[in-house]
């Protein structure tokens, strides 16, 4: 057999042992990184509109999640919610939910999710991510009937926890899908695209509870919990002709399969003997090949060995630090909105427009600073504006008396809105997605999401004590709680968080593995080819 015929059944294999067809593999690989490099933003997405096209899809599923945040939140402060399940009148004549229900239910969906996400990183390993989408978008349509008929909160409650197994499935799914079908100079918009599905969705269910906030019956809130079957009725049909994850593919030894979901994903008229389905797969084995060199490992235990250890630590810390800096007080914060003073109405609105802030500084992310600055850059600078603005919040709350005040710290919540989605709220799902080792990719990110429902979930309890009445009744007090744990996560990045901007999978796992300094990411020179590393 030639060598060109050996390496074009190398890549058919799943074992590459020959020295010829090694060599063949290696300097494909080497071609497709330097392509990585060389390619441009604007023929990155002429060469891939398929891909994005299916990274798009995949990532509506988390619309839902995004939807049902928002929306059990608000519905404290909702008029025929509170009637309906509260436990308590205040001195207003007000229906209220208790302090413990409203912690109850803020976290009956993240619980589930938690346990959907640990689920994923396992079904995921075995099935691949388009099956296990299409299982969980089924399951959650039947779910949806639970909360819909809900007779009281405990059933309620239990019907957010089901709700929140599939969702789980679907924000452990969409980054990681996303970082795997598309070149590196898309990587960072799309990963975090998952982050704007999260907030249109947010923004749909901020626009439904202001229509329907005076509606003095019952569909004033089981509307908005029937307009959660409209997304698998659209999305289940359309995901089943989406390919599947090519690296996925590779892992399991089916290259022949991961060559033709590739050839899908690449637009034909783009295909060169340097930018092809061919070097594109050649890259990928050539990666998994020098993680298994590595000895990076398929278990949940192997995110926790050798230097796994230390991408799952910035993975965890930065998902985790969506909430540390101060995401359970400060955005949709419509119950700080009415304990600070504002009308239902008013309260209402502003949530609505703090939502088109997050949908704003998602933009202004994407086409004024992802393409121009580094994600180490903006996650320091975007934590400590946060943090910043939470201690004047504080600051404020000593003449809370006043009106205006009450409206200056509701316009604060909105500023700090507009920067989470800047920074964190952006690169919370962008560096898990790429910072962890391709062949630990999805347990990395499952790892590093349920941190942030871990730190969610001790927020979402403490979070009403914090604010109810009947509790602590801190107001605007609160924003010095927060605004010192951001200020700590500012601390961690500045010493801990690495620069991944312009690096090749493989390019990483080389960084990683020679132990390179925080700092000397961004510097660092890395030879694929030799395997070896020169810091600048």
């Amino acid at each position: 057999m030639s060598a060109e015929k050996k390496y074009d059944a190398a890549i058919q294999a799943e074992h590459v042992d020959d020295a010829v067809v090694t060599d063949k593999v290696e300097a494909a690989a080497k071609a497709a990184t330097e392509v990585a490099h060389e390619l441009s933003l604007w023929d990155a997405v002429k060469a891939f509109p398929m891909a994005i096209f299916w990274c798009l899809m995949v990532s509506m599923c988390v619309i839902m999640e995004g939807y049902d945040t928002i929306l059990i939140g608000n519905f404290y402060a909702y008029p025929e919610f509170a009637k309906k399940y509260g436990q308590f009148v205040d001195q207003k004549g007000r229906h209220q939910l208790s302090a413990a229900w409203q912690a109850g239910l803020g976290n009956a969906s993240q619980v589930g999710c938690f346990f959907g996400v640990v689920a994923t990183g396992y079904l995921v390993t075995r099935f691949g991510q388009k099956r296990i989408l299409l299982a969980a978008l089924v399951v959650l349509s039947c779910f949806i009937f639970v909360t819909f008929f809900a007779r009281d909160i405990v059933m309620l409650l239990v019907g957010q926890f089901l709700c929140g197994l599939p969702w789980g499935v679907f924000v452990a799914c969409a980054p990681a899908y996303a970082s795997e079908v598309l070149p590196m100079r898309l990587r960072v918009f799309f990963t975090s695209w998952t982050n704007m599905c999260f907030i249109i969705g947010q923004l749909i269910a901020a626009g439904v509870l202001a229509g329907l906030v005076t509606r003095p019956d019952e569909w004033g809130y089981r509307i908005p919990f029937a307009l959660q079957w409209m997304w698998p009725v659209f999305l289940i049909p359309a995901l089943c002709f989406a390919p599947e994850s090519p690296w996925h593919l590779v892992r399991v030894g089916r290259h022949d399969a991961a060559r033709a979901s590739l050839v899908r994903l690449q637009r034909q008229s783009t295909v060169s003997a340097r930018l092809s389905p061919e070097t594109t797969l050649a890259e990928i084995i050539h990666t998994n090949d020098t993680e298994v060199q590595l000895s990076a490992g398929t278990s949940y235990l192997d995110c926790f060995r050798g230097t796994e250890l230390r991408r799952t630590e910035i993975a965890c810390v930065v998902f985790g630090g969506q909430v540390l800096s101060g995401s359970s007080f400060a955005y949709n914060s419509t119950y700080f909105f009415q304990q600070v003073g504002l009308d239902t109405t008013q309260t209402y609105y502003l949530n609505t427009g703090g939502t088109a802030m997050a949908l704003v500084g998602t933009l202004v992310s994407w086409f004024a600073l992802m393409p121009f600055f580094g994600r180490r850059t903006i996650y320091l600078f975007g934590m400590a504006a946060m943090s910043t603005t939470l201690f004047v919040i504080g600051i404020l709350n000593v003449w809370n008396a006043q009106q205006a005040v009450g409206y200056a710290q509701a316009v604060l919540t909105l500023v700090w809105t507009f920067v989470f989605q800047l920074s964190a709220g952006q690169l919370g799902f962008a560096i898990p997605a790429e910072i962890g080792s391709t062949r630990l990719r999805q347990k990395t990110i499952c790892l590093a999401r349920n941190s942030y429902y871990v730190v969610s979930i001790v927020s979402q309890v403490l979070q009403p004590y914090f604010m109810n009445p009947s509790e602590l009744n801190l107001k605007g007090y609160t924003g010095f709680v927060w605004g010192s744990t951001a200020f700590c996560v500012f601390v961690w990045a500045f010493f801990r968080l690495p620069e991944s901007r312009g690096r090749t999978y493989e390019e990483l796992d080389i960084l990683f593995a020679r132990g390179t300094p925080t700092r000397k990411f961004a510097t660092a020179k890395v030879d694929v080819s030799e395997g070896d590393l020169v810091t600048a």
